[in-house]
């Protein structure tokens, strides 16, 4: 497939917990750092977590201790575990394939998915 697939968002209540699946057979995924980016109508799509192919993580300060990524290269599937979901996590999810540069940044992601969406009511 030329392009990442996204599943598992949905609509949940503040608290909750949500696991996104990205199906990235598209590509070599094993080898390459993948990402879960977000983003709200009107704003900039921002960093969630990235994952290298070794299994190191990285996440941004708004989702730590909350939301875990992980892989599974047999599978070529990606994965992120969200709990204590709240109101400001709603957005639409997106998964990526790094390609070079500022690993935080957008732009250095290529190989995007169609997104999910993730809304949390309060």
């Amino acid at each position: 497939q030329a392009q990442p697939v996204e599943s598992g968002g949905g609509s949940v209540q503040a608290g909750g917990s949500l696991r996104l699946s990205c199906d990235a057979s598209g590509r070599t995924s094993s080898t390459k750092t993948m990402a879960w980016l977000r983003q709200v109508p009107g704003n900039e799509r921002e960093f969630v977590a990235y994952i290298t192919w070794s299994g190191a993580t990285n996440y941004a300060d708004s989702v730590q201790g909350r939301f875990t990524i992980s892989r599974d290269n047999s599978k070529n599937t990606i994965y992120l575990q969200m709990n204590d979901l709240k109101p400001e996590d709603t957005a639409v999810y997106y998964c990526a394939g790094y390609r070079s540069g500022n690993a935080y940044w957008a732009r250095s992601y290529d190989y995007w998915g169609q997104g999910t969406q993730v809304t949390v009511s309060s």
